[in-house]
């Protein structure tokens, strides 16, 4: 920053030579004090000035003073004490500032008032600046801050015997007063000294007056409230890491924000390496741990851009041995702090050569270890380096790392368990939910399943289940909640609706034994007399591909869409009832004649429900997706997925099931009304066997005149008038149906050796694949399926 008020140039020989030794500007005071000018001496070797080059300094600190002996320009030496502060800008090479006053302050007035200005023993730091701003008198105590003598830095000016860029700002401020008048209080956060440590100082500028009230100087008082500066500084990082580390539940984001908290405030590069589980989803160590320890970088960070200090990428797995930071922190179990000439460092580096190099590069010259610890466990360790910042780490910054480490172990802590939890939720999910659909005659069908991104796992499941008559149920359904209760309970209820439509319940009916199963769940989920909170909500539909009739009903759940063929996407009109755990209100279903080639789709709350849009939008965009033609099914998944849900994931579980209708042919059923005669059965049987013929499925003739036999036969002897037998079939299986008008169900029973009767039914299930009863309206009917693979 340059001035904007009058500087006496000349009062200070100054010169700027650059890293490598050359002279890049030369002022006027340093012609006068060398007589050498600017033209002779910019652009060539600094070492040429000294009367002996051997001299030539070579600082390692960022501050140099001495006295050299420098050759003038008329061929004689002069020893000039100089003062050289380096410089280093954020972009291009460093370079060093020399200075030296020329003439000091000079002969003063008898009744000049800097002169009059006492200067008291006191701890406070004070200087005297002159209608210049040059340094006129110092105490004791400013000399000890600057780490100069008031006698060899005595007409400089402050950015001089700085060097620092803050010096500008300092100088502009004194002016100030100097202009003004009036007094004026600077708080600024600089190095001061040669060791180039950052202190907190309170300057008190006062206006320096003679007699007759004119501003002659400037008094400055400096104050180091460090002490304060540092702990309000801590109170805040601590305060900030509560609120920027922990944002979410994942592992890996936790240690990246514990490491952008960490730098710059703490440190110049901090590096954290957690421990892997023993296992997938298995739990951190407890035990005590020995050298070596294979870590994985988390994260890392650094006040350079990309972090060029890192050895290590994020993710990779390093072994560090027994004299490494990280190794020796987590064996004792505490913070170490160290710095490079350390022996232990020293044996690490030779044992590590690639860390060696970069230490070396970017002058690391102080580490913190801090072990990741939490709830008794060890996760990891952060290791914080120094190498901008060239004060070593203190008791108070352990401190401080510790209790932000803390913290951030607590986070990291609860993210590993919540992930933990979800894949054991995630698991539970898959063994429970079907891991291929059914194939039947009746529909194609296709399914997804996205757990939520950060609620976790819910209890989202859908299913096909094959019905007797060729017919199929589908379900979709969610329990309220995440995790594995929300899990478990899903698989109870699948389980239920599984075992219920195997016993063919009309779909309001089914929902009906559901919600009492919900209420029964709630009744074991409570405490202390009252009810736990346990919901679901559920779709249930029945398609019959003979009559091409679908049953639905539905529990709280969303309408399922209808695409017919060539017609566009419609909600289908199903009431809605109450949700599943209400218990004691009643379930209504809807029947509706489909197209054959109809797309159903079933789905969650999940796939509609987002903050984007509400409800309408997302059946809009749902409608919209199932629109668009596809080669099949799966395709159509997936484009309603990327239509509906947001790049990050779902804020619910989501289960999608898409079901195209197929029809049976009535060339594939044949049927018969069987008179109340037993005497008609073989006729009956000889018309089964020309169908079949007519079929071409006479392989299956044999087994299927038996099945018919016993199934008539009993419907005549038990069962109540009328009576049907109807037979269907496709490319796999022949089912035989005999319905009746009576409700009583057969069931199997053991036959004595001379019993004429009761070994129809064993038969039966002996020769089939599968057999059993449904109720129907009118009765009930008697059903068993025949293989025609197996007959083959």
């Amino acid at each position: 920053m340059s001035p904007v008020y009058p500087i006496d140039d000349a009062a200070t020989a100054r010169a700027v030579v650059d890293d490598a030794g050359t002279v890049v500007e030369w002022n006027e005071g340093a012609r006068l004090l060398l007589g050498r000018p600017a033209a002779e001496v910019v652009g060539r070797s600094a070492v040429e000035l000294l009367a002996d080059p051997g001299e030539f300094p070579k600082p390692d600190k960022t501050r140099w003073d001495g006295t050299l002996l420098l050759r003038h320009g008329n061929g004689s030496t002069v020893s000039v004490w100089l003062l050289a502060h380096h410089r280093q800008p954020e972009a291009g090479p460093g370079h060093w500032l020399v200075v030296t006053p020329l003439a000091g302050d000079g002969p003063h007035a008898p009744d000049d008032p800097l002169d009059r200005a006492e200067l008291v023993q006191s701890p406070c730091a004070v200087a005297i600046y002159d209608e210049r701003l040059r340094l006129r008198r110092m105490n004791s105590a400013m000399a000890e801050v600057l780490g100069l003598p008031e006698e060899r830095v005595r007409g400089l000016r402050v950015p001089e015997m700085s060097g620092r860029p803050q010096s500008e700002d300092i100088e502009q401020h004194l002016h100030r007063v100097l202009a003004t008048g009036r007094g004026h209080d600077v708080r600024s956060y600089v190095p001061i000294g040669g060791d180039g440590r950052m202190y907190a100082w309170l300057a008190r500028m006062a206006p320096i007056t003679d007699t007759k009230g004119r501003v002659r100087g400037v008094c400055v008082a400096a104050h180091d409230f460090t002490d304060q500066y540092l702990a309000r500084e801590r109170l805040q990082l601590v305060n900030e890491a509560s609120v920027r580390i922990g944002t979410t539940l994942d592992v890996t984001r936790t240690a990246q924000e514990l490491a952008d908290v960490i730098v710059p405030a703490l440190a110049d590069f901090v590096s954290v390496d957690l421990l892997d589980p023993p296992e997938a989803g298995g739990e951190p160590f407890t035990a005590r741990l020995t050298a070596p320890v294979r870590l994985r970088r988390a994260a890392h960070q650094s006040v350079n851009p990309g972090t060029p200090e890192a050895v290590a990428k994020p993710g990779q797995v390093d072994l560090y041995p027994a004299p490494s930071p990280q190794a020796d922190s987590l064996v004792v179990g505490h913070t170490i702090v160290a710095s490079t000439q350390t022996r232990d460092i020293a044996e690490w580096l030779a044992w590590d050569p690639a860390r060696k190099d970069r230490i070396k590069e970017y002058g690391i010259h102080s580490t913190m270890s801090v072990p990741i610890q939490a709830r008794g466990q060890t996760l990891g360790v952060a290791v914080l380096t120094r190498f901008r910042r060239p004060d070593p780490f203190t008791p108070d910054d352990v401190l401080l790392a510790e209790e932000v480490t803390a913290r951030a172990a607590v986070c990291i802590d609860n993210a590993r368990r919540y992930s933990r939890e979800r894949e054991t939720a995630l698991a539970l999910q898959r063994s429970l939910l079907p891991r291929s659909l059914a194939r039947t005659a009746a529909v194609e069908a296709a399914s997804r399943y996205l757990p939520a991104a950060r609620a976790g796992v819910g209890g989202d499941w859908f299913d096909v289940i094959p019905l007797s008559g060729m017919r199929v149920a589908m379900v979709v359904g969610d329990v309220v909640g995440h995790g594995i209760q929300a899990s478990a309970t899903m698989g109870r209820l699948r389980t239920a609706v599984r075992t219920l439509a195997d016993i063919d319940l009309a779909p309001d009916e089914l929902l009906t034994h559901l919600d009492d199963l919900v209420v029964r769940l709630s009744t074991e989920a409570g405490s202390e007399g009252r009810p736990g909170e346990v919901g679901a909500t559920c779709l249930y539909a029945v398609y019959d591909p003979v009559s091409r009739r679908c049953t639905m009903a539905r529990a709280g759940h969303p309408a399922p869409v209808m695409l017919p063929p060539g017609g566009a996407p419609q909600e289908v009109d199903v009431p809605p009832g109450p949700p599943l755990g209400l218990g004691g209100l009643p379930f209504e279903s809807a029947e509706l004649e489909l197209t054959e080639g109809t797309v159903l789709s079933l789905y969650t709350d999940g796939l509609i429900e987002t903050r984007e849009r509400d409800v309408d939008a997302s059946h809009a965009l749902l409608c919209e997706a199932l629109a668009v033609p596809s080669s099949s099914l799966e395709e159509t998944c997936d484009r309603v997925l990327h239509g509906l849900l947001p790049a990050g994931g779902a804020l619910d579980d989501v289960a999608l099931l898409l079901a195209r209708t197929r029809g049976l042919p009535a060339s594939q059923v044949a049927t018969w009304d069987i008179p109340a005669d037993p005497a008609l059965v073989a006729p009956i049987r000889k018309q089964v066997v020309g169908q079949l013929g007519r079929w071409e499925l006479s392989e299956a003739a044999f087994t299927a005149e038996l099945v018919v036999s016993e199934l008539v036969t009993n419907a005549i002897r038990y069962g109540s008038h009328p009576i049907r037998l109807r037979l269907i079939h496709d490319d796999t299986t022949l089912i035989c149906e005999v319905s009746d008008t009576s409700h009583t169900a057969p069931h199997l029973r053991r036959a004595k050796t001379w019993d004429e009767g009761g070994r129809g039914l064993l038969l039966v299930a002996q020769l089939t694949q599968r057999w059993g009863s449904r109720h129907t309206t009118d009765g009930k009917t008697i059903w068993s399926e025949i293989s025609l693979t197996d007959e083959e």
